[in-house]
């Protein structure tokens, strides 16, 4: 008899180390061009995102999370390969310059309006097979990897055991886009639900990548019929508020909300990790991204400083925050981490592990960095630059690169030859220049922002462009 409970209890002890030793599931939920002032728990008072606030409640919020690009392709490059875009070539969807060549001052990689120039190379929504991804990272620690919507890196799938761009048909029949489906964000998040059953036996990755919200607006006449009703009943009254923009946040909310509701009911809540995010800041002129400074497509604060948050009820403290600044390179060494995988030796791996950050503990200061060779016009109220040696501002982005340590943030714009510099702790808006107050700081910052340029081998225009009239040769 003392045998027989004997077995019995130790059967129940393995049983609970095992229990206790299991590999966290991973849901990446990423929201397209959703602002970092669009959800209720930053300030969002016309939008409700009450299952986003939820998690970030019952989780940890990242204050100062930086996607890894100003625009969706070469953020999702960076999420991917845990590499910064000097690595992937991929700096904008187009792989070309937006805008009026006449108004560059360098020549880059363009097309239209009578020029044509290919001085550097610029990946075109697409990163080499090459590369070794999160999901090929996860796999041969025993995940079942699933990649469910906007995917914006080329054919290849990277890996990913399910790949389809709207929950119903698998990738490889179907590549097109689905920004204005206003039923897709349903059908990924049932495909999603689905993949969730199929795996709960087993540890998974799931990523859903959501079209919304990025133009064309669309959502169903019900929602947006009811922020009609509400409009004017909340937010800055100084600023229009969409809503349609309003209903496709719900939307994406929805879909938070039935995944989470879902682990639930499984019993994998415990040992779900659970993230939300976005890819970028919001658009200007369709939502309104204050007290941040411009938006997407910038490398100001607004386009590159997103809302994040994750929970993991077996390790995450509810209701905690961090300011400490991650990038979306650091996802992959992360993710790593968390399911005891080995990361790839055959690729540079430029960001390092928040795991520490999830449990409360301290994270090394380090710098994180941005590259962007490009132009990028300005729409409405994102015209934030100006022409080169006039006071015309047309410009969202002009070939520049960024630095962001600690509380201090230095852009460089080979465009101007000159730098800005920030603290972004008394600054969240970035209105006030330091560079001539603080010298040395700005100094220690560009130097070095301008070696890890060289380290990674950025490209840094340096042709003149013959169609800008009178621009002279940096020297």
């Amino acid at each position: 008899m003392l045998i027989r409970i004997t077995a019995a209890l130790l059967l129940l002890l393995c049983t609970a180390c095992a229990h206790a030793t299991d590999k966290p599931n991973i849901v990446f939920v990423l929201a397209d061009d959703l602002g970092w002032a669009d959800v209720g728990y930053n300030g969002a008072t016309f939008y409700e995102t009450p299952h986003i606030d939820a998690l970030a409640k019952d989780g940890v919020r990242f204050n100062r999370f930086y996607p890894g690009g100003p625009n969706c392709a070469p953020t999702r490059a960076c999420l991917m390969t845990g590499t910064y875009t000097p690595r992937h070539q991929l700096y904008q969807p187009s792989g070309r310059s937006k805008g009026d060549v006449k108004k560059m001052r360098w020549k880059v990689p363009t097309r239209g309006q009578g020029e044509s120039y290919d001085t550097f190379h610029s990946n075109d929504n697409t990163i080499d097979a090459k590369w070794v991804s999160v999901a090929e990272v996860l796999k041969p620690a025993g995940y079942a990897t699933a990649r469910i919507g906007k995917w914006h890196l080329g054919d290849d799938d990277q890996g990913f055991d399910l790949s389809t761009n709207d929950g119903v048909r698998p990738f490889a029949e179907h590549k097109g886009n689905h920004y204005a489906d206003v039923d897709v964000a349903k059908q990924m998040t049932d495909r999603a639900i689905a993949f969730i059953e199929d795996n709960k036996d087993r540890p998974f990755f799931l990523y859903v990548s959501h079209w919304e919200v990025h133009t064309p607006i669309k959502a169903t006449a019900d929602l947006v019929d009811k922020y009609k009703q509400k409009k004017g009943g909340g937010g800055d009254q100084s600023f229009n508020w969409n809503p349609t923009y309003a209903a496709e946040i719900e939307v994406v909310d929805r879909s938070v909300g039935r995944l989470r509701a879902k682990l639930k009911e499984l019993g994998l809540e415990q040992n779900t990790i659970f993230i939300f995010s976005s890819d970028n800041g919001g658009l200007p002129g369709v939502t309104m991204n204050k007290p941040l400074h411009a938006g997407k497509g910038s490398l100001f604060e607004g386009g590159i400083r997103t809302a994040f948050a994750a929970a993991w009820p077996a390790k995450v403290k509810p209701g905690t925050q961090t300011d400490v600044p991650v990038t979306g390179v650091d996802f992959l060494p992360t993710l790593a981490a968390l399911a005891g995988a080995p990361l790839p030796t055959g690729q540079p791996i430029d960001g390092v592990s928040f795991a520490p950050l999830l449990e409360g503990k301290p994270l090394a200061e380090r710098a994180i960095f941005w590259h962007y060779p490009l132009y990028l016009t300005g729409g409405k109220g994102n015209k934030v630059l100006p022409v080169y040696g006039t006071g015309e501002l047309y410009w969202r982005a002009v070939p520049s690169s960024a630095i962001v340590k600690g509380e201090w943030k230095l852009i460089y714009y080979y465009e101007y030859e000159r730098y800005k510099l920030f603290n972004l702790k008394h600054d969240i808006g970035e209105q006030r220049d330091l560079a001539e107050s603080h010298p040395e700081k700005a100094k220690a910052l560009h130097g070095e922002l301008m070696a890890w340029v060289e380290q990674t081998d950025a490209p840094v225009p340096d042709v003149v462009n013959p169609a800008f009239g009178k621009a002279k040769k940096r020297q």
